[in-house]
């Protein structure tokens, strides 16, 4: 039960493009999107358990978390409704490279060898996937590869603040996530309706706000599955098994014609996916821990 609950939110994320593209559709940019979807969440959380809030008492860094959180979802969302989807969940899962370097200055873990040379593997497959032919060096070539690349590394931040802040509640943990889930996309959302690049949100029909609540239900039972899962099995585990979320982005993505597996995505892809799956086996003496891929 606990390995099926972990495929389950593996599920939920893989092909969460999905409602988001419908959305898209009827008007409804993703950050609007992502905002009421954490809305809705922090609301039902704080149903459950009002006393969430009392645990940032004396927990500065829980800010921190709320700011890292709301970037993964706002890279990560927006990328998948306007990019390729299998090239933004590869990129994505570049988080255990950016765990290798951020674990030294935040948690003082020295990187070993083993971890320097998945960060090498890492980068490699990175260069590969984005050295476009032709192109001198390997750029982002849009606004996707941008946004995937900041929610992979805000995802990574997200994990590493979460190791430091153990001793704070866990409903705790999860409110600042939500809320910086909710805080973030509408900020954003609102910045960019300040600049003319993203239009107020529209008036959607019935079967537009049916999804809608079905996507934050969706979410909502994914956190919960993930939370399930991540406390009765080994962190290597989990790590490992939430790596079926590229298996289920790609082939609902392809499936659907919102991806093309280019050869040089397909090897670069291969070298990220080794890289997170060596991170995912990495003995638990080494400093980059396969840690519960905690993603609200």
């Amino acid at each position: 039960m606990p390995a099926l609950a972990l495929v389950f939110n593996a599920f939920v994320w893989g092909v969460s493009w999905w409602p988001f593209r419908e959305l898209q559709a009827h008007g409804l940019h993703p950050l609007w999107a992502t905002a009421g979807v954490y809305l809705f969440s922090l609301a039902a959380l704080l149903a459950w358990r009002p006393q969430a809030w009392r645990g940032f008492a004396g927990q500065p860094q829980l800010y921190l978390l709320m700011l890292a959180a709301g970037l993964t979802n706002v890279g990560f969302n927006w990328a998948v409704t306007v990019g390729d989807v299998v090239r933004v969940v590869l990129l994505f899962y570049l988080m255990p490279a950016w765990s290798t370097l951020l674990a030294w200055p935040l948690l003082g873990e020295r990187p070993t060898a083993a971890s320097l040379l998945r960060l090498v593997i890492a980068m490699t497959g990175l260069a590969v996937i984005l050295k476009a032919p032709g192109a001198p060096w390997p750029l982002p070539e849009s606004h996707a590869d941008v946004l995937a690349l900041l929610g992979g590394f805000s995802f990574a931040l997200t994990n590493i603040l979460l190791r430091r802040l153990l001793q704070a509640p866990a409903v705790t943990r999860v409110g600042a996530m939500f809320s910086g889930g909710a805080l973030a996309a509408a900020g954003a959302a609102l910045a960019g309706m300040a600049h003319g690049v993203i239009a107020p949100p529209a008036a959607l029909p019935a079967g537009a706000l049916l999804l809608g609540l079905v996507l934050s239900l969706g979410f909502l039972a994914g956190n919960a599955a993930l939370q399930y899962g991540a406390t009765r099995l080994a962190a290597q585990t989990t790590a490992l098994v939430m790596l079926s979320e590229v298996l289920f982005a790609s082939v609902s993505s392809v499936a659907a014609g919102a991806a093309e597996l280019a050869p040089r995505v397909w090897t670069g892809g291969a070298l990220v996916v080794l890289a997170a799956a060596w991170s995912a086996l990495a003995s638990p003496g080494e400093p980059v821990k396969a840690a519960a891929q905690s993603r609200a």
